[in-house]
């Protein structure tokens, strides 16, 4: 077994000793080693694999030194998945962001996964929304001369 260190915040920490307290653990290290091993477990989905639309939210301190410079690269380094963003400053330190994406699921995942991953980002989830685009021509609105776009149907599955 190894040992490791991990600096928490002290309010996440006395979320975690209430967490043992309120299940019984005998000490810190199981419970954060059952915790690893859920989280874990809820971040191995099945191969996102085809077209997706994801809705990634995420909440971040943007006082951490470099932080929104890097999500801002990332999301530049990545423009041809966005398809748009909402920030909302939720205190004077933390915002929010969602954002609506489209693409292949696995460039999605992995997109999402730089942005959770930055130092900074505190909570985060991806929702991944199967999809398959068709092509489509019909009239729209008061004219009667078709127009020919892609309309997307949400599937089953992956």
């Amino acid at each position: 077994m190894q040992r490791i260190t991990v600096t928490l915040p002290d309010s996440l920490c006395a979320a975690l000793d209430r967490h043992m307290a309120d299940r019984q653990y005998p000490n810190r290290s199981e419970a954060m080693r059952d915790l690893l091993r859920a989280a874990m477990r809820d971040s191995t989905t099945p191969e996102a694999t085809g077209s997706a639309m994801g809705v990634l939210s995420y909440v971040y301190d943007h006082g951490t030194r470099d932080l929104s410079r890097r999500l801002m690269h990332h999301h530049h380094d990545h423009h041809a998945l966005g398809v748009t963003t909402t920030h909302v400053h939720l205190d004077h330190d933390t915002c929010l962001e969602v954002a609506l994406l489209r693409g292949e699921g696995q460039a999605l995942q992995t997109y999402a996964n730089g942005v959770l991953a930055e130092r900074g980002v505190r909570h985060g989830n991806l929702f991944l929304i199967p999809i398959e685009a068709t092509a489509h021509s019909h009239p729209h609105g008061d004219t009667e001369t078709p127009t020919s776009h892609d309309h997307v149907h949400v599937k089953e599955r992956f």
